[in-house]
Formats: structure tokens, C-alpha cells, sequence
């Protein structure tokens, strides 16, 4: 019998809990942004060097450890994996206080990659747990929020304390707040019980082999993976940048740089979201080619009006304006590809086909797009001078033309590799 305590929580509530600890991984993850200047200063560090913190220091050990974390969460529990990770990257985030150099600072993002790994693909599976495929989408979507609200957390935030008092102690008050909330995460977050039957088969169907065999012979999948990995390394690149460009280019401070991109990021990436995940549910019930459709047709939106907007210096409410359709676009994939991806495998696969998508997507995206453009900026400096950080993030915008493309071919095969629920 069970017994009253032991029984899962409402979706809601778990939604609500898996939300706010995937605001946490992005505000961990994303606060090196808005601290680069000041960490450059104080330790010397060229935009190349800041390219590998933001980039390949976390992704390398974040996108690897993802598989076998997700296989681990499929055949023991989602829920403790993701709070054990929680403790872990909290601690290393806040150890990146301690840095005194290059390589101190490289390895405490490594640490933070590790336990980063182990939160987000058992996630999208909890989410597939609690939510049917009606809703899932959105459900999705609305976890995929924590990308929005954790990036503008981390930079409305870390600018403050920074510019404030110290980029340091901007580094300890996110990590150990991540700490204080793994109990509470723990106490709301439960694994649903799952059939005797696939419970029996869980170790065998979520083994990572029998899962990438089963996606290597889905078109459908290396599409899907490939076009958001391409939409990923402009945007995470774009991410971790900005700061630095409304500094360089725009002429602001740290904290006015701060309000700026966390007005920007809250309300475009909440729209953006959101609107991934209403229209997925809505169109992609009528036709699951929509799942990747919606995302070729935001990439190839976002491009001209990021163009624009990066030339508004003297006109920043036009800049803001400008910014906020592309800050939007560059999140409405979320919501429907996450689904598609969910539903190229079984149920008791899904952890595992989840952390193979983010293999792809976080190895190419966030360890190749933060480093590629800072390196093309040091790169251009010769002939641009401060400017080249600008058009090393137009120049990219090819790669939003790539993904819409590759997008556009994932929606030819989505209806013929689609795993139908029981």
C-alpha cells in the first residue's frame, strides 16, 4: 500500500518545481556573461580565453555526462538525479569565486558542467511523465521558461552585485542559493510509479546503445539535432556577448547594460516560449511536421531585424525594440522540437533519447558558438577595432539561415518516425 506522502505531487507543482531549478541551471550558466568584463579586467583574459569559459569549459563534460546521467535517471530515479545534480553545480558555480586566474576559473566551469549534466534530460522526462501528449508541448515550453527568466536572474543580478560590490561574491549568492532549495526540490518532486511491465524493462530500453541505434535510423532525429545545435551556437554566442557589445558598442555601463538585457531576455524569451509551445500543441496536432516547421520560420525571422537592431547606437529604445523579435524567435523552437524529440522513442526512453539530442545540440551550440564568435571578434579587431565583436555576431547570423533549412527537411520526415503513445 501507499502511503499518502509518498504519492506524486500535482503536474502543476512539479512543473512549477522543475521550472525553478532549471532557472537556477541557466542563472548558474549564464551569469559569466555579464561578469566578463569585470573578470577580464581583473584577470587579464582575452575574448577568446572568455569564449572557452563560456563555451567549451562548461559544454565539454555537460554534453557528455548528459548520456549516461539520463540512462542512470531512466533506471533509477529522475528525481534524486536532478537534485544531486543541483548540489553539484551550485557548489562549483559558487567556487568560481575563488579563481585567480585562467585555468582556476576553467575548471570550476568544468565542475559546473558536470552537474549540470545530470538536470535537464531527466527533466523533459519527468515533464513527459506527468503531462499527456495534448499538453506537452506547452508543459515544455513552460519549463523552457527557466532559459528566459535564468539568463535575465543572472544578468540582472550579477550586474547588480558587481557593479555594486564584487563580481566574486555575484558567483557565491547564485551558487549557494541553488544549495538551499535541492531539499525542497526533493520533498515536492516525485517519480511517478511506473508499470510492472516497463519497469522490468527499463534497464534494457534505456540503454544508451539500444536507444542511438534506434535514433541513427531516424532521419528525422540528426535534423532536428543539427538545425538547433546551428540555431544554438549563434544564440548561446549571442548570449554570453551581448553584454559585452552594449558596453563596446553601445555605450552603457555594467548595471544599464544589465536592465537593458534582462528587460530584453525576460520578455522576449517568455513570449518567444510560450508561443513555441501554444502554437506546437495547437498546429503540431493537425500535422507533426509543424513541430519543425515553427522553428525554420522563426530562424529566418530573427536574421533581418538582428541586423537592424545591432546598427540602432544612438536610438536605444529602437534597439530594444528591434532586439525584442529576434530575442523572441530565438526561443520558439524549444516547445515543439523538444516534443518531437520525445516522441521519436518509447516512454521509458525518453531521459536517454533527450541527453542524445543534448549531446548534439550543447556540444556543437554552447561549446562551439561562444568560443567561435569570440574568436572571430579577435579576429576582426585588426580592421574593426572595438567594433569587431558587432559583425562577428552578423556574420553568424548565417547559421539561423542553416538551422531554418535543416529545419525545414526535419518536417519531411517527422510523420513517418513518430512514436504514437499507448
Amino acid at each position: 500500500m501507499i502511503e499518502r506522502r509518498d504519492l506524486p505531487r500535482s503536474p502543476g507543482a512539479v512543473l512549477a518545481m522543475l521550472l525553478l531549478v532549471y532557472i537556477f541551471n541557466f542563472l548558474d550558466r549564464q551569469i559569466l556573461a555579464i561578469l566578463a568584463a569585470p573578470i577580464q579586467a581583473d584577470l587579464g583574459l582575452s575574448d577568446a580565453q572568455m569564449g572557452l569559459l563560456g563555451g567549451l569549459a562548461f559544454a565539454l563534460l555537460y554534453s557528455t555526462l548528459a548520456v549516461p546521467l539520463a540512462s542512470l535517471a531512466d533506471r533509477t530515479s529522475r528525481s534524486w538525479v536532478i537534485t544531486i545534480s543541483l548540489v553539484v553545480w551550485s557548489g562549483f558555480t559558487a567556487a568560481c569565486a575563488l579563481a585567480q586566474g585562467f585555468w582556476h576559473i576553467f575548471f570550476a566551469r568544468l565542475g559546473v558542467g558536470v552537474g549540470e549534466a545530470g538536470g535537464v534530460a531527466p527533466s523533459y522526462a519527468l515533464i513527459g511523465d506527468y503531462f499527456p501528449p495534448k499538453k506537452r508541448s506547452l508543459a515544455l515550453a513552460i519549463y523552457s521558461m527557466g532559459i528566459p527568466l535564468g539568463s535575465a536572474g543572472g544578468i540582472l543580478a550579477g550586474g547588480w552585485i558587481a557593479a555594486t560590490i564584487d563580481w566574486r561574491l555575484a558567483f557565491v549568492v547564485v551558487g549557494c542559493a541553488g544549495v538551499i532549495i535541492a531539499p525542497l526540490f526533493k520533498l515536492v518532486v516525485r517519480d511517478l510509479p511506473r508499470p510492472v511491465a516497463a519497469a522490468t524493462d527499463v534497464p534494457d530500453a534505456a540503454r544508451i546503445a539500444t536507444v542511438a541505434r534506434i535514433l541513427a535510423r531516424k532521419p528525422s532525429f540528426w535534423l532536428l539535432s543539427f538545425g538547433a545545435a546551428s540555431g544554438s551556437m549563434l544564440g548561446y554566442g549571442i548570449l554570453f556577448w551581448k553584454p559585452s557589445l552594449m558596453i563596446r558598442s553601445f555605450g552603457l555601463d555594467l548595471l544599464q547594460t544589465s536592465w537593458f538585457l534582462g528587460a530584453l531576455m525576460l520578455v522576449g524569451g517568455v513570449i518567444g516560449t510560450l508561443t513555441g509551445g501554444l502554437l506546437g500543441d495547437r498546429m503540431g496536432a493537425r500535422d507533426k511536421a509543424w513541430y519543425a516547421r515553427l522553428p525554420a520560420m522563426a530562424y529566418a525571422i530573427a536574421t533581418p531585424f538582428f541586423v537592424a537592431a545591432i546598427f540602432m547606437t544612438d536610438n536605444l529604445g529602437l534597439a530594444f525594440a528591434l532586439f525584442l523579435i529576434p530575442q523572441a524567435m530565438a526561443y520558439v523552437w524549444l516547445g515543439p522540437v523538444l516534443t518531437a524529440v520525445q516522441h521519436l522513442v518509447a516512454p521509458a526512453q525518453r531521459s536517454t533519447a533527450s541527453a542524445l539530442f543534448l549531446l548534439i545540440n550543447n556540444l556543437l551550440g554552447l561549446g562551439g558558438g561562444i568560443y567561435v564568435l569570440g574568436q572571430m571578434s579577435d579576429l576582426l579587431a585588426p580592421q574593426f577595432g572595438t567594433e569587431s565583436l558587432r559583425w562577428s555576431m552578423i556574420f553568424g547570423q548565417l547559421l539561423y539561415l542553416v538551422a531554418a533549412v535543416l529545419m525545414l527537411l526535419a518536417s519531411r520526415r517527422l510523420r513517418q518516425d513518430w512514436v504514437e503513445e499507448a
